[in-house]
């Protein structure tokens, strides 16, 4: 009898290993089809308030996460890049780096409030900083960052960010860490001072992009295209502790805590994805075949759900088909 029990138990262990295994591999949910064309990039997750914004060209399209349909457009801007938005405030705020500006908007009803301008050019990335509760946007084009109070809704300061800034990540502490893509560098800044406390080097990488963190094991997680990889960064040190391969053209990465999964996009249509074993382990679970030219994305934390914005291209171009713009979504299995 004890031993059907222990076989038993032994192969329940298994199945359950098995299928926590299993739920990590994605495939392709569904699409969703967004109106307009035009480039995109940026795509951001307001997690409260289960609402997704996709850059697109020149306006910024809208889905309602709960019911995965679009509920809107934010329009009449001259070339988009990214989202952030301050939920106590609920106002959102975009980079619009062919105008130097950032448009703010009611997330409520998605009203433009106003556009502030900026004395710096290129703002490309956005976020906002809970710590200090202000909104950075990362200036590639003038190697700076504009600090923007989201109440009197106006720059307040610039920071000389000694290189091409890329995306960035707060940890809600007073602390944002932002990539050089021309300097294969990581400057650490400082949100109370609003300077750069240090910079990092981030060799083997080269010409890093994306950038995610893992909080509660203080690690960062960057994105590099030219040696196509994905570097694991103790925060403490500053130190690459581990170089993961990755596909060709990566613009993102995403980091799920409770899933312990990383998630590379890359821009040659496949999608990189580790399991976290230990904060200092990292091992490939999946090759994803998303989409070509899908290299931005964003995760939904409450649905484990993928989400790559991408239009169609005529074969062999990068020349996008008219109408074809939307979002490629990918769950769990």
């Amino acid at each position: 009898m004890k031993k059907i029990a222990f076989f038993f138990l032994l192969n329940a262990g298994l199945f359950l290993g098995l299928s926590k295994s299993s739920a990590q591999n994605y495939v392709l949910d569904k699409t969703i089809a967004l109106p307009g064309d035009g480039g995109y990039d940026y795509v951001f997750i307001d997690q409260p308030n289960h609402t997704l914004y996709a850059s697109h060209g020149t306006e910024v399209n809208v889905v309602d996460l709960k019911t995965e349909t679009v509920k809107g457009i934010i329009s009449d801007m001259k070339g988009v890049h990214g989202i952030a938005v301050d939920n106590e405030l609920n106002k959102g705020f975009i980079s619009d780096g062919k105008a130097d500006e950032v448009i703010v908007f009611d997330i409520k009803t998605l009203a433009v409030i106003t556009r502030i301008p900026l004395d710096h050019k290129g703002a490309d990335a956005i976020i906002f900083d809970p710590y200090s509760k202000k909104v950075f946007t990362f200036n590639g084009h003038s190697s700076s960052s504009c600090v923007i109070d989201p109440i009197a809704m106006k720059q307040i300061a610039s920071i000389d960010m000694g290189g091409a800034p890329e995306f960035a990540v707060a940890d809600g502490k007073g602390t944002i860490y932002n990539n050089l893509e021309d300097k294969s560098s990581l400057n650490v800044i400082d949100t109370k001072t609003l300077t750069v406390s240090k910079n990092y080097t981030l060799s083997p990488c080269g010409g890093p992009t994306g950038i995610a963190m893992d909080k509660a094991n203080q690690k960062l997680f960057t994105v590099c295209r030219e040696n196509k990889g994905l570097s694991v960064v103790d925060i403490p040190t500053g130190k690459v502790i581990q170089t993961l391969p990755i596909g060709a053209g990566v613009d993102a990465v995403v980091y799920d805590p409770a899933q312990k999964i990383l998630v590379a996009s890359n821009g040659d249509g496949t999608a990189s994805i580790f399991k976290q074993n230990a904060p200092d382990t990292y091992s490939a679970v999946q090759t994803l075949t998303t989409q070509y030219r899908a290299k931005t994305m964003a995760i939904d934390l409450a649905t484990h759900k993928l989400y790559f914005p991408v239009a169609d291209y005529e074969q062999g171009t990068k020349t996008m088909k008219p109408g074809t713009f939307k979002l490629l979504v990918y769950r769990q299995q």
